[in-house]
C-alpha cells in the first residue's frame, strides 16, 4: 500500500540569517508558513492565498522564485503519511503577523531544529547548507 502524501507549498522568508517559522494553535512544533492547494490551484495561487490567510502578507506573484521541494514525515501522523512541500522565495507587502490558524510566528536558525517539524528541519538543513541561515 502506498503511503499518503500531503501536497503543500511554503514560503521561505529570511531576515538577518533567520527563517520565518509558524506554529498552529494546538500544535507544539513549528513549520514553514504555507499550506495545501485547493483543487485546480497553481503553486502561485495556493501560496499567495495561504500566506495572505496565515501571515496577512500580499505576495508579489511576479517575484516568486522556486527554491526546492522537500519530503518528510507529516507532523502528528503515525501512519507513515508524508508531506511534500514546494518552497518559494517571494517579495511581499506588509509585515508578517500570525492570523487564522497560526498561533505564533518566530525567526529560527539552525540552533532551533528541536522546535521544528521533521520536514521543517530538513528545509532548515538545506538553508544552512546553502549559507542562507546561521
Amino acid at each position: 500500500m502506498d503511503n499518503k502524501i500531503i501536497d503543500k507549498l511554503g514560503l521561505i522568508t529570511l531576515v538577518d540569517r533567520k527563517v520565518a517559522m509558524v506554529r498552529s494553535h494546538n500544535k507544539t512544533l513549528f513549520y514553514i508558513p504555507g499550506g495545501k492547494r485547493e483543487p485546480n490551484e497553481s503553486d502561485e495561487q495556493a501560496l499567495c492565498r495561504e500566506i495572505e490567510e496565515e501571515l496577512t502578507l500580499t505576495l508579489h506573484k511576479d517575484s516568486l522564485q522556486f527554491y526546492d521541494e522537500f519530503i518528510g514525515a507529516a507532523d502528528g501522523k503515525q501512519d507513515g503519511t508524508q508531506v511534500r512541500i514546494r518552497c518559494y522565495f517571494a517579495h511581499y507587502n506588509g509585515t508578517p503577523r500570525p492570523a487564522a490558524e497560526i498561533a505564533e510566528l518566530a525567526w529560527f536558525d539552525s540552533h532551533d531544529l528541536a522546535k521544528c517539524s521533521a520536514t521543517a528541519a530538513i528545509i532548515m538543513g538545506k538553508l544552512q547548507q546553502d549559507g542562507l541561515i546561521n
